[in-house]
């Protein structure tokens, strides 16, 4: 097994060689939106996952994922050549490629934030005229010295 820190900078090293190999040389015009994200590799440094995500043409587009997809499993061989190339290990980790689903995830979570930012704005606007169901001081005071305890305690210490 090989040091964690090695897999880290491999891994790191084999996202910037599938990118750039992406964009300058894999001619496939399904891979114009695709980006990497990160990449993981195995403690043995023999099969590397590569995440990627892809973006629509425009804003408003829905990205072609089944396209991209496919693209990046044909050029599988291509990319783990230039992999190989430029890391110089001694075997070349197998590619395997996972969609992202980072951005959706994270779409999500802006979703739930946003209800749950409403219904405290409901809450407060509900609350805003409310008025306590008891007492305005719900705590008992504590007992006050009267004049008679005050006598018991000089009788108390004179006798």
């Amino acid at each position: 097994m090989a040091d964690p820190a090695r897999a880290r900078k491999l891994a790191k090293r084999i996202s910037q060689i599938v990118a750039s190999a992406i964009e300058h040389e894999v001619k496939d015009p399904r891979l114009n939106y695709v980006t990497i994200t990160d990449t993981k590799v195995t403690g043995d440094l023999h099969d590397a996952t590569v995440y990627y995500t892809v973006l629509g043409e425009k804003l408003d587009s829905v990205p072609d994922f089944a396209g991209a997809a496919a693209a990046l499993e044909s050029a599988r061989g291509v990319l783990r050549t230039k992999v190989g190339q430029g890391t110089g290990v001694r075997y070349t980790p197998t590619l395997t490629f996972v969609a992202d689903t980072i951005p959706e995830e994270s779409k999500r979570i802006e979703d739930l934030l946003a209800k749950a930012r409403e219904a405290d704005a409901e809450v407060a606007r509900r609350s805003a005229g409310a008025q306590h169901a008891g007492d305005a001081d719900p705590y008992k005071a504590p007992r006050e010295d009267t004049e008679d305890d005050d006598e018991l305690a000089e009788e108390e210490s004179r006798g």
